[in-house]
């Protein structure tokens, strides 16, 4: 008589714990709020990395948000930039701004370690877009450097890490509806990429090319000229993960259709699932 392995080897059934991890450059908290909210209940993102908050940490209404199960920590500026962590799990060992030059005000960048299962580091940028060329980009590319040696850093820690934001970095020509258009644009010149892409090469993993190919994928759509309407967009919102990170990922999407909604955001939130 064949005897079956499951005859005689019990069969356990693992719970598979999926964490969301959203990213969603708002363009302004104060403009976005209701909408904001709609999102948020809608896709119940476990965490959710907001840019362009557009406001001083004081005037963040983190009551509407704590109403809704989410801790806040929140690194903002009058009227520009921002940035903010939206998590239903605990925050430790936040840091606000980028390290590496303390002359720097702009508020763009704000990490944390996010206690849930198992520990994870979350980075939430707003890189800066570098129009139009001259000094705003040479800031943009000496940032990408300090950028570079903080997601070094990351990795020398061997900690589960991810970088996730609004990069305004085009990275390829499928990124775009029409590559042709952003060639002396700071947020695809060669240089911007170039420094993008020695960022990849440390070994961080672009989650949403490792879940989706081919072209038609943007995250932006611009206010002007139609170009929503004539989907004229940009993939300009990225998640990068450690290798460790990377392990864990199950899915990376678009959340494209929020561009339809009432007063949205000139760009759409990008998603991770990460097997936790």
């Amino acid at each position: 008589m064949r005897v079956l392995l499951a005859d005689v080897v019990p069969v356990f059934q693992f719970e598979i714990c999926l964490m969301k991890i959203a990213s969603f450059n708002i363009n302004g908290i104060k403009a976005r709020t209701p909408a904001l909210i709609d999102w948020l209940k809608d896709s119940r993102p476990d965490v959710a990395l907001l840019q362009e908050i557009k406001s001083i940490d004081e005037a963040f209404p983190r009551e509407t948000f704590e109403d809704l199960g989410y801790n806040i920590e929140t690194h903002g500026q009058k009227s520009f930039n921002g940035v903010a962590i939206l998590s239903k799990y605990p925050l430790r060992e936040i840091r606000r701004g980028l390290p590496g030059d303390e002359s720097d005000e702009q508020a763009r960048w704000i990490e944390a370690t996010i206690c849930a299962s198992s520990e994870i580091k979350i980075c939430c940028l707003y890189l800066p877009n570098g129009n139009p060329l001259g000094p705003k980009y040479d800031y943009k590319l000496a940032w990408m450097d300090r950028l570079f040696l903080r997601a070094h850093e990351l990795l020398r820690s061997e900690q589960t890490s991810l970088i996730a934001g609004d990069f305004n970095i085009i990275p390829q020509t499928e990124d775009a509806a029409t590559p042709e258009a952003w060639q002396n644009d700071a947020l695809f010149k060669l240089e911007s990429r170039a420094k993008f892409r020695k960022i990849l090469n440390l070994g961080f993993l672009d989650a949403f090319r490792a879940c989706n190919d081919g072209r038609g994928h943007y995250s932006f759509w611009d206010y002007q000229a139609g170009a929503w309407d004539r989907n004229d967009g940009i993939r300009i919102d990225h998640f990068l993960l450690s290798p460790n990170c990377a392990d864990l990922l199950t899915n990376c999407k678009i959340d494209s259709d929020i561009r339809a909604r009432e007063k949205p955001s000139d760009h759409v939130p990008i998603w991770i699932e990460l097997n936790v």
